[in-house]
């Protein structure tokens, strides 16, 4: 009897697809089976295509696939449709895939294999028909669609390893996973789960040339099923001692690929039977192609952190050695995405006078290119200050080198846009003589510095400033001198502290202004530096924190940007950085602000700056008296004289009972006089202001110069008793 005749009686027909061609060879048996004439025949591709249910040829194009990729057997059932779209009969197919080189030098591939009718269960009968689609492959793409999200969502290796492990697989679940990763000719646990501590010690340090199926695996890439283990014993004779103590009966094992490269294994075990049917080996690949690309992309985030987190240390300095009294903190955090490093950075500097200077600065840009930038203008800066040079000279010589640098980038890189565009930085620079708080502050375009006075208020602290640096190599920046008084605070911060969550300058300061005030002076914990510590935390949650993102600004958007913040304070009363005074006295209150004649603009400031300083007067009214009489004051300094205008504010007393100071010098010697303006006039008024409404006011004459100053006594307002 011939082969054809008993496959014939059988049902069961022969077929050979060869996908280079796109031709299909049928027997009579396999003909009829598709509802074709019983004949031998050759069909194109897509004849036989439109003969198969589109659901189930998806599902075997899938199959036939990983047999390919496995060297294993395509095993499928299939419906056949008539002309009508009718189903027909339903079939199983199994066939073998043959790799098969082309005449153009091209791998392809040949399926040879049956089709065989499968009878519909009788009445009566125990045999069950498996419908082709059903509840297992749709919980089967529900639990893929739960593991890709899980595993993409992975940040770690460790987090990776979790999700493989908390992985519930549709109708069959292993309870011992294993991943093995290469390093050199070498192969080791990297996580494993369902085994006791120490299990993985045989398999930590494996050759790859042993016969062990995870070293097979990475050698071939292809995956291995151990149905049995007798398979296994069959197989792996020499290993199969090291697998049989864990009391597993069907193994699994899978190669980690990616971008063609084989990364690794990974190993599910099974305590109860299994199959590995093919849509069972499906699940299995899909999975650790899935888990690969996740260990792959953690691997790559944690190294970016590493690099990102060693060159970040390597720029920020430590801020020791201590300086016998004051305080220093510093905070630094990165942008919330990227490379987690940028432009922005602070410095403690050691001078050669027995000073020392704080540097914080901002380079353009949140890229490699502003952090190398940053790195390098932190040197140069740290150089020209160790040499000596006063504040205005270190960022003249800061500028001209940052200009110098980003010229010669420039000239160097043509066919990069980014190497080609102008980087520029902001800068603040101060020295600080720690004996008698007097700090110089030299500032490049950099917001200005912040002090918190002894009672809590705290000022936004004006300083003359210039352009920022490598903008114009040759650009002067001119000096303030003040002074930090004991147990005042002074911040030092870059915009991402104030604008960072949408907020402007003007609603991003007032954020950190109600952070300085309030009450912080036993976060500490008693620590002498524990007050200043907290501080700068509690500055860096305020904008940087979850609450931060229920306390937006006024702009829409959330930009975010790095931060660097210095808190340097001279210990005092009331500082809390120093033993706390058990009755304390209300310190003065006092601010000083130069008004240069080429800088009309910052009458205005000196207007805010009052308002801060008396933000809590009792009397609205008087306070503008107050504000009115000081731009007055100030205004005549600059119209009628050559100089430039010190001005100097305090205010003595307890709440509501407090006594206000103004003075206004300049360098000339011409003494103010009533005038008797018309009614149109613009000017003339400033002597007669003073007469109605300051308590008290004079003309003190100096040396050089002269000094006008009022008093204004803070009147508390009664209650209304109507």
């Amino acid at each position: 009897m011939r082969t054809e005749d008993v496959l014939a009686a059988v049902a069961t027909g022969l077929w050979r697809w060869d996908n280079a061609s796109g031709t299909v060879s049928l027997d009579g048996e396999a003909a009829r089976l598709l509802g074709l004439p019983a004949e031998p025949v050759v069909l194109p591709e897509v004849a036989v295509r439109s003969r198969f249910h589109p659901v189930d040829w998806n599902e075997i194009n899938g199959i036939v696939n990983l047999a390919v990729v496995e060297g294993t057997l395509a095993e499928a059932r299939l419906r056949i449709m008539d002309v009508d779209g009718r189903v027909m009969r339903t079939v199983r197919s199994r066939s073998k895939p043959l790799e098969r080189w082309s005449a153009d030098g091209s791998l392809d591939y040949e399926l040879i294999g049956t089709i065989q009718e499968i009878a519909e269960p009788q009445p009566g009968t125990t045999a069950a028909h498996t419908p082709i689609t059903g509840d297992w492959r749709r919980s089967r793409e529900a639990f893929l669609l739960d593991a890709g999200r899980a595993l993409a969502e992975a940040r770690s290796t460790a987090e990776v390893l979790r999700v493989a492990a908390s992985l519930s697989m549709p109708g069959f679940n292993p309870d011992g996973l294993a991943v093995f990763g290469v390093a050199g000719d070498r192969l080791s646990v990297i996580g494993h789960h369902g085994h006791d501590a120490g299990d993985e010690g045989p398999f930590t340090d494996m050759l790859l040339d042993t016969d062990y199926p995870a070293a097979e695996v990475v050698r071939t890439g292809r995956a291995i099923y151990l149905a049995t283990p007798d398979d296994y014993k069959r197989r792996f004779p020499a290993t199969w001692p090291l697998a049989q103590r864990f009391d597993r009966v069907s193994w699994a094992f899978l190669p980690l690929i990616v971008a063609g490269r084989t990364m690794g294994a990974w190993m599910a075990a099974f305590k109860q039977p299994a199959s590995f049917s093919p849509d069972e080996r499906s699940v299995l690949t899909t999975v650790a192609r899935m888990l690969a690309q996740a260990l792959q992309r953690a691997g790559v985030a944690e190294s970016e952190r590493e690099l990102t987190t060693g060159l970040q240390r390597s720029m920020m300095p430590q801020l020791g050695p201590e300086i016998p009294g004051m305080r220093i903190a510093a905070r630094y955090v990165p942008t919330g995405g990227g490379l987690q490093v940028g432009g922005d950075w602070y410095d403690m500097i050691p001078l050669p006078s027995g000073r020392f200077a704080l540097v914080i600065g901002d380079v353009q840009g949140h890229d490699v290119r502003a952090a190398g930038l940053m790195g390098q203008l932190r040197i140069a800066v740290r150089a020209y200050a160790s040499e000596g040079h006063r504040p205005d000279a270190v960022l003249s010589r800061a500028s001209r080198f940052l200009a110098g640098l980003c010229a010669s980038a420039e000239s160097g890189a043509e066919d990069d846009s980014d190497a080609q565009s102008p980087r520029f930085a902001t800068c603040l620079y101060v020295e600080c003589d720690p004996q008698t708080g007097t700090l110089e502050v030299a500032r490049a375009g950099h917001p200005d510095p912040a002090v918190r006075m002894t009672d809590g208020t705290v000022l936004m602290r004006p300083t003359a400033g210039g352009l920022p640096l490598g903008i114009v190599p040759d650009t002067d920046y001119p000096t303030t001198r003040f002074t930090l008084e004991p147990g005042e605070t002074m911040m030092l911060c870059t915009d991402g502290l104030i604008e960072t969550g949408g907020h402007d300058l003007d609603t991003g300061w007032a954020r950190l202004r109600a952070v300085l005030e309030a009450d912080t002076h036993e976060v500490g914990g008693g620590h002498p530096a524990g007050h200043l510590e907290a501080l700068a935390d509690l500055l860096v949650q305020a904008v940087h924190g979850p609450s931060s993102h229920h306390t937006t600004g006024p702009l829409a958007d959330r930009r975010e940007d790095d931060i660097a913040v210095v808190l340097l304070c001279r210990e005092g009363a009331g500082c809390g950085c120093g033993t706390p005074v058990a009755h304390p006295v209300r310190p003065v209150r006092r601010t000083m602000l130069t008004v240069a004649q080429a800088e009309p603009e910052r009458i205005a400031g000196a207007r805010r700056q009052v308002r801060e300083l008396l933000h809590d007067w009792a009397d609205e009214e008087q306070l503008d008296s107050v504000v009115l009489m000081v731009s007055e004051m100030v205004t005549n300094v600059l119209v009628h004289t050559d100089g430039d205008a010190l001005l100097v504010a305090e205010a003595v007393g307890e709440l509501g009972e407090r006594r206000l100071r103004v003075e206004v010098a300049d360098s000339s010697d011409e003494l103010p006089h009533k005038r008797h303006p018309g009614e149109m006039a613009s000017s003339g008024r400033g002597v007669l202001l003073m007469e109605m409404l300051a308590d008290a006011w004079g003309v003190d004459p100096r040396g050089e110069g002269k000094s006008i100053w009022f008093e204004l006594y803070e009147q508390s307002k009664q209650p209304d008793t109507a």
